[in-house]
């Protein structure tokens, strides 16, 4: 029997996102926060991203999914319902599809409708018997999972492409929480993260030759522009990315070249020559202090896969009681 495809919106509207982007820019240092680098244009230009050579984050979690995601599979057991947080184009998630042992349901959470509603359509040309029940939604915040037909025997939260990077450890160790939560009783999470290794490996990911990082980065102006009637000069900034060897991060700027005010939804905001808004944090872990963040909201049990190169991990966690 083909099941249909049901979207669940969770209405994330502009006005979440014109108070966060007024809040952040009224700061002393200015930042916007990362998760509104995705909408239909972001999530496409990450799409492209993801192709570059120098972005070696997608290639080696790739090749850890291609080969074990038989083992994987298997250690995540029969009749799961995957749910999977920042979703993009889901991908990877194919890879391990194709190895679940009759899954009750998979639930793609993004928070770009369009592109979601997109990948999702794909996804249930390919597995037409699979529920597949798109969710709409900030996965930081609390959502609620859509019922399932066929019963389920567990939840398994798939959270791949080292997207926990992006946050503070704190806020970090705050989504792991609230993953163990959503994963209920007898839960598991899959979970992807980029490790530490070489600065100037890291540092190209994040600056490539082609500018295709450049050019996501500015098109968070660019939306700013679109649904908040601003007024950025988008020739006006400039892309940088840092890589801080203290924190073990990347930082992503978009740099005034020059003093400027910009109008955003009925506020002004003066930015001096080289000051700069700050759009992404991407942590790196070494394997060792991700498993003590994880063991301490909950989560034992790791199993670890890497790609021969050891420069990223996929690691399955069960849900202490």
């Amino acid at each position: 029997m083909n099941l249909p495809l049901t979207l669940c919106d969770h209405q994330i509207g502009d006005i979440d996102f014109c108070h966060a982007v007024i809040d952040s820019l009224s700061q002393s240092a200015k930042s916007i926060p990362s998760k509104y680098f995705y909408d239909q244009a972001g999530s496409q230009l990450f799409d492209q991203i993801c192709e570059l050579d120098e972005y070696y984050l997608t290639r080696c979690e790739s090749e850890i999914m291609s080969r074990s995601s038989d083992a994987i599979a298997d250690a995540i057991g029969p009749k799961t319902r995957l749910i999977e947080y920042g979703s993009g184009s889901s991908t990877k998630t194919r890879l391990l599809l194709d190895h679940l042992q009759s899954p009750a349901q998979y639930v793609p959470v993004d928070i770009s409708a369009e592109h979601l509603l997109e990948s999702s359509e794909r996804l249930k040309a390919d597995y037409p018997k699979l529920a597949v029940t798109p969710v709409v939604a900030d996965f930081c915040q609390p959502f609620e999972i859509p019922e399932c037909e066929s019963a389920a025997a567990s939840n398994c939260v798939y959270f791949p492409g080292s997207t926990i990077g992006n946050f503070l450890p704190g806020d970090a160790s705050d989504l792991l929480r609230s993953i163990h939560a959503q994963a209920g009783p007898g839960g598991q999470m899959l979970i992807g993260f980029d490790r530490q290794k070489d600065a100037e490996v890291i540092q190209r990911a994040y600056d490539d030759r082609l500018g295709v990082t450049a050019e996501f980065n500015k098109n968070l102006l660019r939306r700013i522009n679109r649904e908040l009637d601003g007024d950025f000069n988008l020739s006006a900034f400039d892309h940088r990315a840092v890589y801080d060897s203290v924190h073990g991060r990347i930082e992503m700027h978009l740099v005034s070249s020059r003093d400027q005010r910009v109008h955003i939804a009925g506020h002004d905001f003066d930015f001096c020559q080289d000051e700069s808004i700050r759009t992404e944090y991407s942590h790196k872990y070494s394997l060792h202090g991700f498993q003590k963040m994880a063991s301490q909201v909950g989560w034992t049990n790791p199993r670890v896969w890497t790609d021969k190169r050891e420069y990223f991990a996929v690691v399955l966690l069960d849900r202490a009681a």
